[in-house]
């Protein structure tokens, strides 16, 4: 391991805003956060916004910056990508920031049933020929509703087609409420987004950041002209969710 990646370890260890829990803490077990994190963490009743796969934290970070009645977590398991977003919101008092290094097969340690507004998932691996490490595929899904409020949100920001046409596909295998579908939120589709569910539901400011905030990747993903896909939708639905019925060879890329 190179010397720069055990100083952002050890440099993490002294991020308040940063929770890593043992393995321990979270197979099988509750974390003692899970159901407490605005109490014990934020100290504040705020909503609590949830990112999945955050990578190097400038999307939770950009987000908590912008909407300060909101809390913001992101989630990743490699420890030195986090320390990037986790050292400015420790070194900026960025408050409503925070990070977890965990694996997300452990989500459901880590919140309480309806603890969660809304998620993002942005620039995931679509996980091609392995849906059940897809973080829409109906394995995750139940594990998000045993956490996400009723009503709440899970939005997908991804370069991947894939992945877009196969949450879209799942979303409507299983009757959710689409509120936003877009396959180039940068060209073609942006000014019907501003018509679109997600504007009545989040606001003009929530459809201002899809563009103005972007990921390390997004921007790369962007300079090589790449459509940006979005999809926002609700995951309200008894019983289990269905693998949906499509064509994925139409979008394997």
């Amino acid at each position: 391991m190179g010397k720069d990646k055990l100083r952002k370890f050890k440099e993490n260890e002294t991020f308040t805003c940063l929770v890593q829990p043992a393995t321990s803490e979270v197979l099988g077990c509750d974390h003692p956060l899970k159901g407490r994190w605005n109490r014990d963490f934020f100290r504040n009743d705020h909503p609590l916004i949830v990112e999945l796969g955050c990578g190097k934290g400038e999307y939770t970070v950009d987000l908590a910056l912008r909407n300060p009645a909101f809390n913001y977590i992101g989630v990743d398991i490699k420890g030195a990508r986090l320390w990037k977003g986790a050292k400015f919101a420790e070194e900026n008092r960025v408050s409503n920031a925070g990070f977890l290094r965990t694996r997300i097969e452990f989500i459901e340690s880590m919140f309480a049933p309806g603890e969660v507004s809304e998620i993002w998932i942005t620039f995931a691996d679509p996980q091609i020929g392995r849906e059940k490490k897809r973080l829409t595929s109906p394995l995750f899904l139940s594990r998000y509703r045993n956490f996400l409020k009723k009503g709440g949100i899970i939005h997908l920001k991804t370069d991947s087609r894939y992945l877009h046409e196969y949450s879209k596909a799942i979303a409507l295998q299983n009757g959710l409420d689409i509120l936003a579908a877009a396959t180039d939120i940068y060209g073609k589709d942006r000014d019907s987004l501003y018509g679109s569910g997600i504007m009545s539901v989040c606001g003009k400011d929530a459809v201002d950041a899809l563009f103005q905030v972007q990921t390390f990747y997004e921007r790369q993903y962007l300079a090589q002209g790449l459509p940006i896909t979005y999809l926002a939708f609700t995951i309200d639905h008894e019983g289990p969710y269905i693998s949906p019925e499509w064509d994925p060879d139409m979008w394997e890329r």
